[in-house]
């Protein structure tokens, strides 16, 4: 295998010998992740820890600077110093990751450090912090990763101000759940087979969403109301809308005036009957909620 440096802008191919730069890697990242400063959804994710007034805990954490991935081992830390604060004196300092490149070897590094704030009795504002364009050759750019605000000798508090990428899997999963929520339908009574001769609806909201009915109505009828009569298929459920199982329903019945209410017996079968049993003959006014998983 040769040993000298192969000049080539296939980064995943072979070569016969050393051949992927550091701007390549950083070129390739940034297309990935974007153009700017992250944390990826990995470990403790730069966590920070106040020890005292003057130490601030950082744990592990992956960080992508422009397109440099900066991987601290996991269960690692490094504890940043915070200057003394100032009685009756408000202070705001930077913790950053920096990146340092050597201009001559053009060595990368990377370290924490602090930049401070201006002590003032007012409202505290942040200092000014460098920051470079690493793809167009900058030796020195500062990733913002917290505020540390100090009243007094005291830290009060440690705002992060970075951004954290979710990990693909977390992506795929929340676009299927909002892919699902796009793809969910509004079912009508009729959708759902209600015996509209008999039941007469006030209102509806029915809806699928992938394969969950959600099935909310309120009906009445003007017909007789036996007490303690089994109403068979008051609804009968379409094959594609049908639970898999047997469902409980949760159905209450009042009276016209909306009141004396009282539960009913009631099931969704697999077989499309949807059925309920109404205690009082009185009460003809049905508020129906029911979810169950179809095919």
């Amino acid at each position: 295998m040769a040993n000298e440096f192969v000049e080539t802008t296939l980064v995943d191919g072979f070569a016969d010998g050393p051949h992927i730069t550091e701007k390549q890697v950083g070129l390739a990242n940034q297309g990935l992740y974007g153009p700017d400063d992250y944390v990826l959804s990995s470990g403790r994710k730069s966590e920070a820890q106040v020890l005292t007034n003057n130490s601030i805990r950082i744990f592990d954490a992956v960080y992508v600077i422009q397109g440099r991935r900066d991987v601290i081992a996991a269960n690692d830390y490094t504890d940043v110093g915070i200057d003394n604060g100032a009685q009756g004196m408000n202070r705001n300092d930077i913790i950053v990751r920096r990146y340092t490149k050597d201009n001559s070897s053009e060595i990368e590094k990377t370290e924490y450090a602090v930049i401070k704030g201006t002590p003032t009795s007012g409202t505290a504002s942040d200092p000014s912090v460098p920051t470079g364009d690493i793809r167009g050759g900058a030796l020195l750019h500062n990733m913002k990763l917290y505020r540390v605000k100090l009243n007094g000798l005291n830290i009060v508090a440690v705002e992060p101000l970075f951004k954290v990428l979710l990990d693909m899997s977390t992506i795929n999963k929340d676009l299927s759940e909002l892919q699902l929520y796009h793809d969910k339908k509004t079912l009508t009574p009729t959708d759902l087979g209600l015996n509209t001769g008999i039941w007469k609806v006030i209102a509806n909201n029915s809806y699928k969403i992938g394969n969950a009915i959600h099935l909310n109505m309120e009906i009445y009828t003007t017909s007789i109301i036996v007490a303690n009569n089994v109403y068979n298929n008051a609804f009968t459920i379409p094959s594609q809308y049908r639970p898999l199982i047997d469902t409980a329903v949760n159905v209450t019945a009042s009276d016209g005036a909306y009141k004396n209410p009282v539960a009913c017996t009631s099931l969704a079968k697999a077989n499309g009957n949807l059925f309920f049993c109404i205690p009082k003959a009185t009460n003809n006014y049905l508020f129906i909620d029911a979810e169950w998983e179809c095919a």
